[in-house]
């Protein structure tokens, strides 16, 4: 653990990319097997399943510590977070620890049978074997709450630098359903994960999809250096959750971008089943959308599928689910993603042709002869029920990750309202200390209601200031969260709005964020419910 606990510190210690790689490098190089597995699996969000609640870890931490439960509550507040928490209240450990991370994991997996006196006895017994930093990352991972800012990509190029193989090779290694207690470090990376189950010709488990190709936001003001339009091909950005739809040997996967597998709660898509099989070895690449009348319903309706264990007949009629798939990255068992975008897309309009399929559709090309057409369309992109543009190069083939010159994303303008601070709570890691997350509110006649929380957007400069108006001009507090002088002005900005019964401005936003902070405007001068209903009207 102690390694393991030293790797996440030195990596939360600079925000350089090469020394990060440098530092990953180093312990893949060191690390046994088995700790080199579970580093994999918690950088790709595989986590023990919890065997503890964070309410149980508080009140045994403080007994432990032999403090009432509101020091360490007080404790917790100022600190943002349990673990760190926890790690600094308990007394000095008072035996020595030499075990590796996978016999810590064993460990958690071994509370599952025990009831909660026996569960309490094991973690008060690994906290005394624990130093401040493992304990930290002990608790971390007990509760699920293990982050840290390290892409994928970052990961897969370490090892496969580590390891002398292509990147491309080990992100594909990666992807799927693979488990960590039931496969090892070499059969992941040089192996087939589940040779009991592979795709024909491919070494690859039959559920397996691909890295996605992802794109950066393109600068409007530098289009012209992309070249000709007629170079590039334009789709819709649509507002859904990122997919691909495998069929192999008689089964239908469904995955999405977070590595997900979600077959079962899209049920409407084994219906691709019967007309995709004669191309047995098939993936699409797309988009799931909530779809009804020829078009997309608002993200929001997709929103109530997402989560839920079950799906009733009424919701499934209520809010029916199509793939619009852009992209064709498997046909017949053979990888298309060398094959040029123009090409892959041609089979793909086939692919759909024949299907013949209401649950799947291709994303349709928005055509335009020059880049102030192509400006114009993305004006309209709302109307579509899509936040802006795709722009891919015809040429592009199909990538791992982002690369730049490939795929650009064109997102419209995002709506903005002007809002009045009315809360705020400390954030956490780094800005424990600091108020960051805030809730905004808009006038409905002469009183303020809250329509939005952001914790985005703010200089560093900026925070520090409100911070100190924060504290200097507290109303209220409730446990974290401190009531404030409706005073300060700042414009939210938001991909989409629409009508909500369960808020009190009526409204619910979508991905709201702090634009900039309008300390040219009074709070008199902030919008109001009815600019914020004219927006829904508007679109």
């Amino acid at each position: 653990m102690r390694a393991f606990a030293q790797l996440f510190a030195d990596l939360d210690t600079t925000n350089k990319t090469n020394a990060k790689l440098d530092i990953l490098k180093d312990y893949l190089a060191q690390a046994p097997d088995a700790d080199r597995l579970w580093l994999l699996a918690l950088f790709t969000h595989k986590r023990p399943r919890r065997q503890v609640t964070a309410t149980q870890l508080r009140a045994w931490a403080a007994e432990a510590a032999g403090i009432p439960d509101w020091l360490f509550e007080e404790s917790y507040h100022t600190t943002g977070d349990l673990a760190e928490t926890i790690a600094l209240v308990l007394p000095l450990p008072t035996r020595p620890n030499q075990e590796p991370l996978h016999w810590w994991i064993g460990f958690m997996q071994s509370l599952a049978p025990l009831d909660e006196a026996g569960i309490k006895a094991q973690v008060l017994w690994a906290w005394q074997g624990l130093e401040p930093l493992e304990r930290f990352m002990f608790v971390k991972l007990m509760t699920g709450g293990f982050r840290i800012g390290i892409s994928q990509q970052l990961i897969t190029r370490a090892v496969a630098e580590v390891c002398g193989l292509d990147k491309a090779v080990v992100a594909h290694r990666l992807m799927g359903n693979w488990q960590p207690d039931q496969t090892d470090f070499q059969q992941l990376i040089f192996g087939a994960t589940d040779s009991q189950a592979e795709a024909p010709g491919t070494g690859l488990a039959l559920s397996q999809p691909y890295p996605f190709c992802l794109a950066h936001p393109v600068d409007e003001a530098k289009l012209a250096d992309l070249g000709p339009a007629a170079d590039w091909q334009a789709e819709w950005k649509w507002d859904g959750i990122r997919a691909q739809v495998i069929v192999r040997q008689g089964e239908l996967f469904v995955w999405t971008r977070g590595e997900e597998l979600v077959t079962d709660k899209y049920p409407e898509l084994q219906a691709l089943l019967a007309p995709l099989a004669p191309a047995s070895g098939l993936v699409l690449d797309g988009e799931l959308l909530a779809w009804a009348n020829d078009q997309p319903l608002p993200f929001a309706e997709l929103q109530k599928r997402i989560g839920r264990k079950t799906l009733s007949k009424k919701l499934l009629q209520e809010v029916p689910v199509a793939l619009v798939a852009y992209d064709l990255l498997e046909l017949n068992g053979q990888d298309l993603r060398a094959q040029p975008l123009a090409a892959r897309r041609a089979k793909l309009e086939n692919l759909v042709a024949e299907a013949n399929c209401p649950v799947l559709r291709a994303s349709p090309v928005v055509a335009a002869h020059d880049w102030p057409q192509l400006q114009t369309a993305r004006q309209q992109a709302r109307t579509q029920g899509a936040e802006g543009l795709m722009l891919k190069r015809l040429e592009s083939t199909y990538q791992t990750g982002r690369v730049r010159g490939h795929w650009w994303k064109w997102k419209v303008q995002p709506l903005t309202i002007d809002g009045v601070l009315l809360y705020a709570q400390k954030g956490h890691g780094r800005r424990a200390t600091l108020y960051t997350d805030y809730t905004f509110g808009v006038w409905d006649g002469d009183r303020l209601v809250t329509f939005a929380k952001a914790y985005s957007g703010l200089t560093d400069a900026e925070i520090k200031e409100v911070d100190a108006f924060v504290k200097k001009n507290t109303l209220e507090k409730f446990g974290p969260v401190r009531t404030v002088k409706p005073e300060l002005v700042f414009e939210i900005g938001f991909e989409g709005i629409q009508r909500s019964n369960r808020h009190k401005s009526g409204v619910a936003l979508r991905f709201p964020r702090i634009i900039r902070w309008r300390q040219d405007k009074t709070a008199a001068q902030a919008d109001t419910v009815q600019g914020l209903l004219a927006l829904v009207e508007g679109l």
